[in-house]
C-alpha cells in the first residue's frame, strides 16, 4: 500500500464498500423473497388498491401523454420496453414461474406455460423469445396490412382510444384481487 499508513487507511473504505455490495447483491433477493412471503397478504392488498387507484386515475385523466405521440426511431426500443413494463409484460408469468399457482387452478394453457417455464432457465428464456417474436410478427403484420391497404387516413379517422377500456379492466381486476385478498383473511 505504497508503504504508507495513510494509503492503507484510505483503501479500507473502497474495500468495505465492495464487500458490502457483494453481500447485498447475494442477500437482498433472498431477503426480499422472505419479506414477500411474510407480507404476501398486505402486498396483495396494497397492489390491488394501487391498481384500482391507477385505473380510476386513467378514467378521470383521459388525456394521452403528448410525449408519446411521436417516438423517434432511436428511442423506439426504450419506448417499447417502457410500455411493455407499464402494461405488465412478464408479470403475468411470475406467479407461474415462482410456483405460486396451484395446478388445480390452472387451465391447460397456463399449465403448459408452467411446465415449460419450470423446465429450466434456458426454456424460460426461449418461451420469452418465442412470445416476443410472435407478438411482433402479429402486430407488425397487422400494421403492414393497415398501412398498405387501408391507409393512414383510415387510421387517423377511425382510431379509437382503448385507454378507457384498459382503465376499467384495471379497476375490475384490482377490485377482484382485493376481494380475494380480503376473503382469504381467516
Amino acid at each position: 500500500m505504497e508503504r504508507s499508513s495513510r494509503a492503507l487507511v484510505a483503501a479500507l473504505w473502497p474495500l468495505t464498500i465492495g464487500h458490502l455490495w457483494a453481500i447485498l447483491v447475494v442477500m437482498l433477493p433472498f431477503a426480499l423473497l422472505v419479506a414477500f412471503v411474510e407480507w404476501q397478504r398486505q402486498i396483495q392488498i396494497g397492489a390491488s388498491v394501487l391498481v384500482i387507484g391507477f385505473g380510476i386515475f386513467r378514467l378521470v385523466n383521459r388525456r394521452h401523454p403528448r410525449a408519446l405521440a411521436r417516438i423517434r426511431p432511436t428511442q423506439l426500443g426504450l419506448w417499447s420496453f417502457a410500455v411493455a413494463i407499464a402494461h405488465g409484460a412478464g408479470l403475468m408469468l411470475v406467479p407461474i414461474f415462482l410456483g405460486l399457482c396451484r395446478a388445480a387452478d390452472l387451465d391447460r394453457g397456463h399449465e403448459a406455460a408452467g411446465v415449460l417455464i419450470n423446465a429450466n432457465l434456458g426454456m424460460a428464456v426461449l418461451v420469452s423469445i418465442v412470445h416476443s417474436v410472435a407478438m411482433i410478427a402479429a402486430g407488425g403484420f397487422s400494421a403492414w396490412l393497415v398501412y398498405r391497404y387501408l391507409g393512414l387516413k383510415f387510421v387517423s379517422r377511425s382510431w379509437f382510444n382503448l385507454d378507457a377500456t384498459w382503465a376499467v379492466s384495471l379497476v375490475l381486476v384490482g377490485t377482484l384481487s382485493l376481494a380475494f385478498s380480503l376473503a382469504g383473511q381467516h
